[in-house]
């Protein structure tokens, strides 16, 4: 199964901390938290894994080298020139990515209990086109579902901006729902993209094609999650990690 990291932020919440180590090799628990989303997706079946680069790309690509590739494949799909946002990321992936099997995408800066399997067999099974991981947690940016549980919109409730495609759109007749950073993709989304070039973020894409394709919600009431975005959440992470897992096999 294959799988794509997002590791080319730049971590600019996370300074000074990143101005000279990149996000997704800043320690939790004693390993970089690539480390951990890589051994995630290995120990959920994914063994072939790509990963893109920008800030101190090069210090990522020493590390995956210095470790053996953790024993899994995993290639490098290099932004060092120019960083794409998601959906551009994806896209730059798209030689690695494409085939008859879909794909799981795990941003590098989110720690979570979630099932990666159990997820990736929920697409196969339902056969969305994407199927978006997400949860109730509270947030200012929401996904909206309809009871179908089919992604219809966007919400920011503290500037009460609202996008969607959709004719007469009323944003209170819709599920929230926070996007998690962890999605999976049917190889078919490269046909929706053909238009689409250069950076843009997988969010704004997901929005401008929901009303003519199956973008699904899956959501884990279970779901404990954690965005390692600001220094302080590296310690929630910490906690987290020792309360939450056995130690690594």
């Amino acid at each position: 199964m294959k799988a794509m990291i997002f590791a080319a932020g730049l971590g600019t919440r996370l300074k000074p901390l990143t101005d000279n180590t990149p996000k997704a090799l800043l320690p939790i628990n004693g390993k970089p938290m690539l480390e951990h989303v890589i051994l995630k997706l290995k120990d959920a079946g994914f063994h072939q894994i790509v990963i893109n680069v920008h800030h101190l790309g090069d210090q990522i690509i020493d590390f995956l080298a210095a470790n053996n590739n953790f024993g899994i494949q995993i290639h490098i799909s290099d932004e060092r020139d120019y960083l794409l946002d998601t959906g551009g990321g994806i896209k730059h992936a798209a030689s690695f990515l494409q085939g008859n099997e879909p794909f799981l995408i795990h941003n590098v800066d989110i720690i979570s209990n979630i099932d990666l399997r159990a997820l990736y067999n929920h697409h196969v099974e339902t056969n969305p086109l994407a199927t978006l991981l997400v949860s109730k947690r509270n947030t200012s940016r929401y996904l909206l579902f309809n009871k179908e549980n089919k992604l219809c919109g966007w919400r920011n409730r503290e500037t009460g901006e609202v996008k969607s495609f959709y004719p007469d759109f009323d944003p209170n007749q819709y599920n929230e729902y926070a996007f998690s950073g962890i999605h999976v993709l049917s190889p078919k989304i490269f046909d929706w993209m053909e238009e689409w070039t250069g950076k843009f973020p997988i969010i704004n894409f997901y929005l401008s094609i929901c009303a003519k394709t199956n973008i699904h919600a899956y959501a884990d009431e279970h779901l404990h999650l954690i965005d390692v975005g600001k220094p302080e959440t590296l310690q929630v992470a910490e906690n987290f990690l020792r309360e939450s897992f056995t130690p690594d096999k």
